[in-house]
């Protein structure tokens, strides 16, 4: 790697607003907020909208969508075509 032109790569905190899920990483994303971590020190700290503590995916609460009334409503409106 050529030297001065790549961002420092330091302990970072990433912070779910929604989940309140907080987990300690490295990364170049820089921050002016800070928090004190478990182990006693300060940290840079990222807040996030949605992560694997919020994501309906991986939290099991995804929504089922009614794709057979869109293709039953598009056959009506636009009907179906007989080779």
């Amino acid at each position: 790697m050529k030297p001065g032109i790549h961002p420092d790569y330091r302990p970072v905190v990433f912070r779910d607003k929604a989940g309140g899920l907080a987990f300690l990483t490295r990364s170049t994303i820089t921050s002016t907020q800070t928090v004190e971590w478990e182990d006693g020190n300060t940290y840079p700290v990222i807040d996030v909208e949605v992560s694997s503590a919020s994501h309906p995916f991986y939290t099991g609460r995804t929504r089922v969508l009614d794709t057979q009334g869109r293709v039953e409503r598009f056959r009506r409106r636009y009907g179906t075509t007989q080779p």
